[in-house]
């Protein structure tokens, strides 16, 4: 039996947020009235006071992880975690779980499986998919349905799902404990991007001299001005040249943006001057609203990370809402299972950026689950096969067999 802590009397549903970060996607579950946040973890110090600042009633834990226990945290309904995406990304040179972040997931994986929440969330970056050719997620995948999750996951791009004028495409993978409350989930619908970049970003006022390139002050200014010439466009120096994000849009906000890789995003301002957008702008840009703060004496660098390792607040909201629209009405009890020696696995992948997957059966013995998939006409798949699949983006309905963990 789930171990959910509210209904649907009018109660909100409770959440443990896991590497909340700055508490973007708590503050995305929250703006839609029917959550509460009970519990927060986040490691970084400077993250924390931001956390702190804009959540001072929300119980914050500031350890590692690692030093944790589970008995520490309370039971909720939903457990969410935006685990660091470095180790997945391109930023992060795609160690996946040969780094040493790579284990993080592993944490929340015993967390989850103490805390047995009715719900689970995670985001995290698009590559999480193709990494390691797909053994990454495959390994994500197959740890929360045998674990007893059914889950669903899709890429989503924020400009596309969250009127936020940025290109940042991320994946969600939402888990229910309830097969019923899984079959009525469904994702939100794109819908159309009606914000530019001139409601995120102020181009008409004067900000800090800091903020401005001038001749003088950047060896390469010269080049700056040749290329930046469209006051409706956002720009990146990139080392050695300029790029000019031609969709009209803000390109993918990242963590090392203002630590020395010059990739904090450039305009042309209505007076004519060349700057980079302020911090405050880059959480703009992620859709947080006017009202939230960022502290007075954290350092301009720290800001853009803390931006940059963010998510866009509106496509959680959105999700937020389908989630509670598939669990709300309905009882939390779910039905025990006894897991045995081997899981047929079941997927629906399109294009390995939008699928679903849970446990199908269990069964100590291999042939049963055989037996199972022909009477379902659904082929069963070995890994080589499954990597071939994921490395074409093909569409396939089908199960795997796997020994359980």
């Amino acid at each position: 039996m789930t171990k959910s802590v509210s209904s649907s009397n009018g109660k909100k549903y409770s959440i443990d947020a896991f590497f909340a970060g700055v508490g973007g996607i708590e503050l995305g579950f929250k703006q839609t009235g029917k959550f509460r946040v009970v519990y927060a973890n986040e490691f970084d110090n400077n993250a924390c006071k931001t956390y702190r600042l804009n959540n001072p009633d929300t119980r914050l834990d500031i350890r590692d992880i690692h030093e944790i226990n589970s008995n520490e945290v309370p039971n909720a309904d939903i457990m969410m975690a935006g685990f660091p995406c470095q180790a997945f990304s391109i930023a992060g040179y795609r160690k996946g779980f040969e780094d040493q972040r790579g284990d993080l997931f592993f944490e929340l994986l015993r967390m989850i499986n103490a805390k047995n929440p009715r719900v689970i969330f995670i985001e995290n970056v698009k590559n999480l998919v193709t990494h390691d050719h797909g053994n990454t997620f495959k390994v994500i995948r197959e740890a929360l349905v045998e674990n007893g999750y059914h889950i669903k996951w899709k890429v989503l791009n924020g400009k596309d799902y969250g009127n936020v004028p940025q290109n940042r495409e991320r994946i969600y993978i939402v888990g229910f404990k309830n097969k019923k409350d899984f079959v009525d989930f469904e994702f939100p619908d794109p819908i159309k991007l009606k914000k530019t970049i001139h409601d995120v970003i102020d181009f008409r006022n004067k900000k800090d001299d800091k903020y401005y390139y001038k001749a003088g002050k950047q060896p390469f200014y010269d080049k700056l001005v040749k290329a930046i010439t469209d006051p409706n466009s956002i720009y990146q120096w990139r080392r050695q040249y300029v790029r000019k994000n031609k969709s009209g849009v803000v390109p993918t906000l990242t963590a090392n943006m203002g630590t020395g890789g010059h990739n904090v995003p450039l305009i042309l301002t209505d007076s004519g001057e060349i700057r980079k957008l302020t911090p405050k702008e880059t959480f703009n840009v992620q859709g947080y609203p006017k009202t939230f703060k960022l502290p007075n004496d954290e350092t301009n660098s720290q800001l853009y990370k803390q931006a940059g390792n963010s998510v866009v607040v509106p496509v959680i909201k959105r999700i937020a809402d389908k989630i509670y629209n598939a669990i709300n009405f309905k009882s939390p009890v779910i039905q025990p299972y006894e897991p045995k020696k081997y899981a047929l696995i079941y997927s629906n992948i399109e294009s390995c950026f939008y699928g679903k997957s849970y446990v199908a059966k269990f069964s100590n013995k291999k042939s049963d689950l055989k037996d199972y998939a022909n009477q379902h006409s659904i082929p069963i798949l070995n890994d080589n096969e499954y990597l071939k699949l994921i490395s074409r983006k093909k569409q396939l309905e089908f199960y795997m067999i796997e020994e359980c963990k």
